[in-house]
C-alpha cells in the first residue's frame, strides 16, 4: 500500500474514533428533537419552586454536587432507600440537610407526561442546578446533556467522596484532586456556599467544643461567633435549627461569600481553612474583588463537574420514577 493511501486510511480511523468518542459523550442540545420542552420544563419547575422557597436554589445546587461526587452525575443521591438498602439521601452527609427532591418529582412527572421514557433524573438534576444559579442572579451556562440514570446507591459511598464541614484546605485538596479538579476549582466551587443555609449540629463545635486548648475557634470573627451563639444556644439539640450560609446575600449567587471568608466570617472549617494555604488565600482574594470573574469560573467549574463519572449510550438506564430503580 502506498504511503498516501496509509495516510488516509490513518486519517478515516482518526475521524471514525473521533465521531465515536463525540456521540458516545454529552451534547448540548441533546433532547432538540426527542424531547423539545426539556429544559424549559425543568426551568419552569425551579422557578416554581424557588417562588415558594428561595432556599430551594441552593438546595438544587447542592443535590447536583452530592450526586456527581458520588458514582458520578447518574441521580443516584434520588433513589429512595429500601429494608435491604440504606441509599445515599439518607447517610448522615444528605439527611436532613439535602433538599429539591420535590422539585425534580415535579420536573419528572411533567416530563414524563410529554416525553416518556426519553429525559434522564441525572439530566434533570444538571438542568436544575444551571436553573437555580440563575435564578439567583449567578452567571448561566449551558449544560451538555446525555447522562443516563445509575442503578446503584448506597450511603457508605458519600463517607469518602463527599467533604465533610470540618475538612482542612489539604483536605479538600486531596478530595477534589480525586475528582480530577484543580485546587482553583476547588476553590472556585466552594464559593457555592454563597446561598442557602446550614444545620447549626455542622458548625456548632466551633462555637463550643473546638479542641482542649480553645472551646471557641479562634480563627472566627468573635462578634460573627456571638451571633451565631445567639441563634444556636448551647444545648440547643433541634435538627431543623439552621442559620444562613452568607448572611448577606443567602439567596444571590455572589462573591460576598469570599468576602466573608476574608473577615473570618466562613461559618465552616472548610470555609475558613481557604486563608490558611497562600495560594487558596491568593484566589479567595480575587475572588472577592473580581465578581464576573468569579462567576464565569464557577460557571465553567459546574460544567466540569456535570460530566464527572457520566453514564452515556447503552449503560445505565432512564428512570420512570427518579426515586425507585425500573424493574
Amino acid at each position: 500500500m502506498r504511503p498516501q493511501n496509509l495516510n488516509c486510511v490513518s486519517l478515516v480511523l482518526i475521524v471514525a474514533l473521533l465521531c465515536q468518542s463525540v456521540h458516545s459523550q454529552l451534547q448540548v442540545g441533546f433532547y432538540t428533537t426527542s424531547c423539545t420542552l426539556a429544559e424549559l420544563i425543568v426551568k419552569d419547575e425551579v422557578r416554581k419552586g424557588f417562588f415558594k422557597n428561595p432556599g430551594v436554589a441552593a438546595g438544587l445546587v447542592r443535590l447536583h454536587f452530592h450526586d456527581c461526587f458520588v458514582r458520578g452525575c447518574d441521580a443516584s443521591v434520588l433513589i429512595d432507600s429500601t429494608s435491604s438498602n440504606k441509599a445515599e439521601k439518607d447517610s448522615p452527609a444528605n439527611n436532613p440537610s439535602l433538599r429539591g427532591f420535590e422539585v425534580i418529582d415535579s420536573a419528572k412527572a411533567r416530563l414524563e407526561a410529554v416525553c416518556r421514557g426519553v429525559v434522564s433524573c441525572a439530566d434533570i438534576v444538571a438542568f436544575a442546578a444551571r436553573d437555580s444559579i440563575e435564578i439567583t442572579k449567578g452567571l448561566g451556562y449551558i449544560v451538555p446533556a446525555g447522562r443516563r440514570d445509575g442503578r446503584i446507591s448506597q450511603a457508605s459511598d458519600t463517607f469518602t467522596n463527599l467533604p465533610p464541614p470540618s475538612f482542612n484546605v489539604d483536605q479538600l485538596s486531596k478530595l477534589f484532586a480525586n475528582k480530577s479538579f484543580t485546587q482553583e476549582e476547588m476553590v472556585t466551587l466552594s464559593g457555592a456556599h454563597t446561598i442557602g443555609r446550614s444545620h447549626c449540629t455542622a458548625f456548632s463545635n466551633r462555637l463550643y467544643n473546638f479542641n482542649r486548648t480553645s472551646r471557641q475557634d479562634q480563627s472566627l470573627d468573635p462578634p460573627y461567633a456571638a451571633q451565631l451563639k445567639q441563634q444556636y444556644p448551647q444545648g440547643n439539640t433541634s435538627p431543623n435549627l439552621v442559620v444562613p450560609m452568607n448572611p448577606a446575600s443567602p439567596a444571590v449567587t455572589d462573591t460576598s461569600y469570599y468576602a466573608d471568608i476574608l473577615t473570618n466570617r466562613g461559618l465552616f472549617t472548610s470555609d475558613q481553612t481557604l486563608l490558611t494555604n497562600s495560594a487558596t488565600a491568593n484566589q479567595v482574594n480575587q475572588n472577592a474583588k473580581m465578581p464576573f470573574l468569579w462567576r464565569t469560573k464557577f460557571a465553567s467549574a459546574m460544567v466540569k463537574m456535570g460530566k464527572l463519572e457520566v453514564l452515556t449510550g447503552n449503560t445505565g438506564e432512564i428512570r420512570a420514577n427518579c426515586r425507585v430503580i425500573n424493574s
